[in-house]
């Protein structure tokens, strides 16, 4: 890979500002929806693939 030679009147660095309470509550919202949307699949897959043992 090679460097990117930056523009005079282009500033590629970025800076980011604290978000505020409100957008937190939505993303930990969000991120609480997908966790268990996911641990919701990943028991029915789990469930469908694993087979059934035998005993003899």
């Amino acid at each position: 890979m090679g460097l990117i030679k930056e523009p005079k009147e282009i500033d590629l660095s970025t800076k980011s500002e604290p978000w505020t309470e409100e957008e937190l509550t939505d993303f930990r919202k969000l991120m609480s929806e997908l966790k268990l949307k996911n641990s919701k699949r990943k028991t029915a897959v789990t469930q469908t693939t694993t087979k059934p043992k035998l005993r003899v």
